[in-house]
């Protein structure tokens, strides 16, 4: 089963629609300077009403980049958090000292292609994930940290993912041609947030089309 992660979220009805329409993860963002970050009090409220509403609820990501370690664990233990995202250059012995599972992005050019890439690649998806965490794939687009609805080439996450590597895809998704990406890639799971909205608001139905349409892949 392909785990999705709906990212972005910025109210409760969006966070309840994604987590009833199965979404494994919900992302709350928390860099300074994104128009999509959250202030603790309102990812709180978030947090409290997905687990109060929903029978099995998504797990709550906080996103975080290049953040002094102490605010990260404080954002994570006041909200409550299942995981942290970090989405910056955070090392691996930073992530060894946040107080929670992690996801760590890992930023791929857009015009990046060939072995080396992979190899490189496959270096730094192998250091994180021996040491317990998760990995997303995203398009690098400087001065921005992920959200930015640009994809890079996905023959380089289907090689990764063909050598054994779990990862979750991200950058230029939507419920068009997430289909596509599944096929492809064939990625242990989706993480999407530009591509499931209207005029910068998460789309209630953008965002079932994309759950669904990945679940139809995995029948």
């Amino acid at each position: 089963m392909t785990r999705i992660k709906i990212c972005g979220i910025q109210g409760l009805s969006e966070a309840l629609v994604a987590a009833e329409a199965g979404a494994d993860y919900i992302g709350l963002v928390f860099v300074p300077g994104r128009h999509r970050r959250l202030d603790t009090e309102a990812a709180r409220a978030i947090v409290s009403g997905v687990r109060a509403a929903v029978g099995q609820p998504s797990q709550i990501v906080g996103l975080f980049a290049d953040q002094p370690l102490d605010e990260v664990n404080r954002t994570i233990e006041t909200c409550r958090l299942d995981l942290a995202q970090l989405c910056g250059a955070e090392p691996l012995d930073y992530c060894e000292q946040v107080q929670g599972r992690v996801i760590k992005v890992l930023h791929i050019a857009g015009s990046s292609s060939g072995d080396a890439v992979v190899a490189d690649l496959s270096e730094r998806t192998l250091a994180y994930q021996a040491a317990g965490h998760l990995v997303t794939l995203d398009r690098l687009v400087e001065g921005l940290q992920g959200g930015t609805g640009q994809r890079f080439d996905w023959a380089i996450a289907a090689e990764l993912a063909r050598r054994g590597y779990s990862f979750l895809l991200a950058g230029g998704l939507s419920p068009d041609n997430v289909a596509q990406a599944v096929a492809a890639v064939q990625p242990w799971g989706l993480d999407v947030s530009s591509g499931v909205e209207t005029a910068g608001r998460k789309d209630p139905e953008k965002i079932r089309a994309f759950i669904r349409n990945v679940r139809q892949c995995n029948l």
